[in-house]
């Protein structure tokens, strides 16, 4: 039987089979991803060829079919573990709040530079708008200008109050996307005003942290009513970049890429070179500055600059 992995508890998975019932699955042998070892070698998204276990209601997975792409994190923290989030996606958006908790522009960075190596179309909602200052409409506006003027959408929600919910709804139509963010972002309220049947629990944000509680635990896909599904990620507190190489990491940045050919030397590494387009277009305000530092973060390895 054929089948698609909705669910991954760590050991076993929920697969939807093609008759639309759903088992309880676990691995037969060992998965390999292009020689990339992750703590799990099947996620939400696979599909894959399974086969029923001999008197029991459970089954077996037995072939993992190839990906179209699938996005990857590492911890930052001493194991520098690999994950794979998901797999199979048409879309990836990150959920932002600008408080309560903040989520740093290096953070999203990181997050879009991982989406764009993995080839996966991405996009930022900004929540909690109904929290919003005049102060913070205005760093709102220039947050959205930094990243609509390098091609990525952005998206001004309430998910409290349902305000502008019917924008995303026409996003996700008939696509496979990973929603993603901080712990405290409200994402567990987003997905349950998109989906009010499926009562996702969710958190408050810690006063002393200003961090969010997990209140997903493991990755889950849900189908959505207007057709395509929906994939619900744990919170992330941090997002390590993996396999990227250096000299590589320029062409993760759009408005990077397109002035890389304009530098003096072939192996312009955009840090301190002569002739330096990049380097150039950041002083002369082309390039914003606080992507130029992300790209200067990334490279030089610092994970979590805030």
């Amino acid at each position: 039987m054929q089948g698609l992995v909705i669910k991954s508890t760590g050991s076993w998975y929920q697969v939807e089979t093609e008759d639309g019932s759903v088992l309880d699955c676990r691995i037969k042998g060992i998965f390999r991803t292009k020689d990339i070892k992750t703590t799990n070698p099947i996620a939400v998204g696979d599909r894959v060829e399974i086969e029923l276990e001999p008197d029991q209601d459970t089954g077996i997975i037995n072939k993992l079919k190839e990906r179209k792409n699938y996005i990857i994190r590492k911890s930052v923290n001493l194991s520098k573990q690999a994950q794979i989030i998901a797999a199979n996606l048409d879309q990836a958006l990150l959920v932002v709040t600008l408080a309560s908790p903040r989520t740093s522009l290096g953070f999203v960075d990181r997050f879009l530079v991982t989406a764009e190596a993995y080839d996966i179309p991405a996009g930022i909602i900004f929540n909690k708008l109904d929290l919003f200052s005049d102060e913070g409409l205005e760093i709102l506006a220039e947050y959205e200008e930094i990243y609509t003027s390098i091609g990525y959408p952005c998206y001004e929600v309430s998910a409290l109050q349902g305000t502008n919910l019917e924008q995303i709804n026409d996003v996700l139509k008939d696509k496979v996307t990973l929603i993603s963010g901080h712990s405290g972002v409200g994402k567990s309220t987003l997905i349950n005003k998109l989906i009010p049947e499926i009562e996702l629990k969710t958190g408050e944000v810690s006063e002393w942290s200003d961090k969010g509680q997990h209140t997903t635990t493991f990755a889950e896909m849900h189908p959505l009513p207007q057709g395509g599904y929906l994939i619900d990620t744990p919170g992330i507190r941090e997002l390590g970049i993996i396999d990227i190489e250096k000299q590589e990491l320029g062409h993760f940045f759009p408005e990077m890429r397109q002035l890389m050919n304009q530098c003096r030397f072939n192996n312009c590494r955009h840090i301190n070179e002569p002739g330096c387009a990049v380097i150039e277009a950041v002083n002369d305000g082309e390039i914003d500055l606080s992507r130029y530092e992300s790209y200067l973060s990334i490279y030089h390895g610092n994970d979590t600059r805030s």
